[in-house]
């Protein structure tokens, strides 16, 4: 009779089938890490380019108030910070600066009053 054992049979196959599916699974832990990271720059670039557009608003509109004070007749500008560039407009006596900085744009309104030589902020928000 013949013993049916395993022992002495060849399984080199399993091994080459268990490194294929340990390589494979290696393989996607390291694409989804590699994806995770490239996503989280991105959105963190994103950010700081709305960052510095908010502040280069804010760069116009400080610049704008300024002018005010000096000249009530101010009408607005163009005004460059850095690399990027705030366009100020001014309506009645509302102030307005909007920057862009790779396509991100940020608004500020400042809404004032100015009476007898004096320049009083009533509000001051980001508008969308």
């Amino acid at each position: 009779m013949k013993q049916s054992s395993d022992c002495g049979k060849n399984h080199n196959g399993q091994a080459l089938v268990s490194l294929l599916m340990f390589v494979l699974v290696a393989m996607t832990v390291i694409i989804s890490t590699i994806t995770t990271v490239i996503s989280n720059t991105r959105s963190a670039s994103t950010g700081q380019q709305a960052v510095e557009a908010y502040y280069v608003a804010e760069a116009g509109v400080e610049n704008a108030l300024l002018r005010l004070l000096r000249n009530p007749n101010y009408f607005g500008e163009t005004l460059s910070v850095g690399s990027s560039n705030a366009v100020i407009t001014i309506v009645g006596s509302t102030v307005t600066s909007i920057a862009t900085v790779n396509n991100l744009t940020r608004k500020i309104q400042v809404i004032t009053s100015y009476n007898n030589n004096q320049l009083n902020i009533i509000s001051w928000k980001e508008i969308p």
